[in-house]
């Protein structure tokens, strides 16, 4: 049985569709094409959120690892055991090394994102491709 709501009889496509008697078209295949086509479109859907939704979790994760890290830079940094060069040195070090993290970090975010992409549009392709075998099929078929 389908999840999907009962039409009304004056509203179901399927009908609408047998009653327009359209000659050379298989209503019923067109039917289950665009069905097919509504399952590939949300499935992408379905992939782009789990992406979006991974991607969140990593930035979630890596501004909490930031935050760890500067907590414990700044601790290390106003210690007032070490000398004005050796904090300035280890000020210098700590930039640098933040930068090379939230580079790092960027490019993971981005790559991330940039799979998500493509995974959805693969699903997108896919569905595409075999629709365009579907519509040769039916011509050849009403031809023959």
């Amino acid at each position: 049985m389908s999840d999907r709501p009962a039409l009304p009889p004056e509203m179901d496509p399927m009908r609408m569709l047998s009653e327009m008697k359209m000659p050379m078209v298989d209503v019923q295949a067109l039917a289950a094409a665009q069905r097919r086509n509504l399952e590939a479109l949300s499935a992408a859907n379905r992939v782009a959120l789990e992406g979006a939704q991974a991607i969140a979790r990593r930035h979630m994760e890596i501004l909490q690892q930031s935050m760890a890290e500067m907590t414990e830079a700044v601790r290390g940094v106003s210690s007032p055991s070490t000398d004005p060069s050796s904090r300035a040195a280890q000020q210098a070090e700590l930039v640098k090394a933040t930068y090379e993290r939230a580079v790092n970090n960027m490019k993971e975010l981005a790559d991330l994102i940039q799979k998500s992409n493509a995974e959805a549009l693969t699903v997108l392709n896919k569905r595409f491709s075999e629709a365009m075998d579907e519509v040769r099929g039916m011509v050849a078929k009403k031809e023959g």
